[in-house]
C-alpha cells in the first residue's frame, strides 16, 4: 500500500511539472532588452555621417588626432570601442587640424578591401579650402612630387623631382575679398598634399602655420581652413558616399565671402 501511495504521488508531480511553461535559454536571452549600440566609448563619441555593418564615415573634428601621441591621448582611435576579433581599423588618415571623412573599417576583411580600393585609386576624395589669394584661372591641375624633409624645427613636405608622384585637381567654387573658395580632388593621397598643393600654386590655405602664414590670434577666421568634404567608394560589397559640413569657423568665412549656400551644406 506504501508503494501503491508513493507511486500516485510521483505520477501526480510528474503531471503537475508537464504543464509547467518551459523558458528556454535562448528565449530568455531575446526577452532582455538591448542596450544601444555605439562605436565609442561613453562621452567620446564623434559624429557618424554613415555607418553600416562593416564601415563606419565619421566627421572628424578640427583638433582630434587620428592616432594618439606624446602630447595626448585623446584621438579617434582611443575614442572608439575596440571589438574582441580584432578592429576597428582607420584605413586612411587625415591630419589633426584637417575635419570631415573619415574612413573606419569594423571588419578586418572590409579593411582589405577599402584599402585595396585606396591603393588602386578607385576612391574619390573631394575637399574644400578657402586659399589667400586669387587664382588666375577657373580650374587647372597641380602635378608636383612631394619629398618628405627633417630639419631641426620638425619634418614637412616639400615639392621635389625625387619625390612621390602627387597630383591634385582643383576648381575655383567662389571669389571675394581676396580669398578664393577652392574644390580639391586629390588624385593621390600623399602627406600635406593639398596643403603644399595650395601652397605651390602662390595660394595656401588660410590659417596654414607650416605651408602658409597662420590667421591673427584676434582674428575672426582662426584654424587652418582646409576640409574633407566628400568620400565616395564603390566597393564589390558595399556603395559608399558621405559629405561633411565646413566646421563652423570656415562656415563664418565662407559668409563673410558671400557663399551662403556653401556655409549652410
Amino acid at each position: 500500500m506504501k508503494t501503491d501511495r508513493k507511486d500516485r504521488i510521483r505520477r501526480a508531480k510528474a503531471a503537475r511539472s508537464s504543464h509547467k511553461p518551459r523558458r528556454m535559454p535562448e528565449q530568455a536571452a531575446s526577452d532582455a532588452p538591448e542596450g544601444p549600440r555605439t562605436p565609442f566609448h561613453p562621452g567620446m563619441d564623434i559624429p557618424i555621417l554613415l555607418e553600416t555593418p562593416r564601415f563606419l564615415i565619421l566627421d572628424k573634428p578640427v583638433g582630434l588626432a587620428v592616432h594618439p601621441g606624446p602630447s595626448t591621448q585623446d584621438s579617434v582611435e582611443t575614442r572608439l570601442v575596440s571589438h574582441p576579433r580584432g578592429g576597428p581599423w582607420l584605413v586612411h588618415r587625415l591630419d589633426a587640424d584637417t575635419s570631415g571623412c573619415l574612413l573606419i573599417a569594423r571588419r578586418k576583411t572590409a579593411l582589405i578591401e577599402a584599402q585595396k580600393a585606396f591603393q588602386e585609386r578607385q576612391v574619390r576624395k573631394l575637399y574644400w579650402a578657402v586659399v589667400v589669394g586669387d587664382l588666375p584661372q577657373d580650374s587647372g591641375e597641380i602635378n608636383a612630387p612631394l619629398l618628405r624633409r627633417s630639419d631641426a624645427s620638425g619634418w614637412h613636405m616639400v615639392v621635389d623631382p625625387k619625390g612621390d608622384e602627387a597630383r591634385t585637381r582643383w576648381r575655383v567654387l567662389g571669389r571675394s575679398r581676396g580669398l578664393c573658395w577652392v574644390e580639391l580632388e586629390l588624385l593621390t593621397g600623399r602627406t600635406h598634399q593639398a596643403r603644399i598643393h595650395c601652397a605651390a600654386l602662390g595660394t595656401p590655405i588660410l590659417g596654414d602655420p607650416v605651408y602658409g602664414t597662420p590667421a591673427p590670434k584676434h582674428s575672426n577666421m582662426p584654424g587652418l581652413h582646409l576640409l574633407a568634404r566628400s568620400l565616395e567608394l564603390n566597393l564589390p560589397s558595399d556603395t559608399l558616399s558621405a559629405q561633411a559640413p565646413p566646421p563652423e569657423f570656415m562656415a563664418k568665412t565662407l559668409r563673410a565671402m558671400g557663399c551662403e549656400s556653401a556655409a549652410q551644406s
